[in-house]
């Protein structure tokens, strides 16, 4: 009985941390509303339907934002290398491309 008590007391002083510590991409996402909101960058749509008809031929993985630098890096897979596409959010204009 002991042993299930200490468990589970373990356990609820470590799971409450969890959403803590997974809350990472959060705070970039309610960066990017607060900054579509503002009307200070175009929204992800927009960026999307610009790049995405470059990249024939490669599986997209899906954006990232970086609110200090106010740019979305969109991922992408192709024939087992990934690659990103940086795009200004302010402008909608592709910063550079990585593979």
């Amino acid at each position: 009985m002991k042993k299930l008590l200490l468990i589970s007391l373990f356990a609820a002083l470590v799971f409450p941390a969890v959403p803590v510590l997974a809350g990472g991409t959060g705070d970039a996402q309610e960066k990017a509303r607060k900054d579509l909101r503002a009307g200070s960058v175009r929204p992800l749509r927009d960026i999307e339907q610009k790049v995405l008809p470059s990249m024939k031929g490669a599986q997209y993985l899906g954006p990232e934002y970086d609110p200090v630098a106010q740019a979305y890096r969109l991922k992408f897979i192709r024939d087992g290398r990934v690659i990103f596409i940086d795009v200004d959010a302010r402008s909608g204009e592709v910063i550079r491309k990585l593979q």
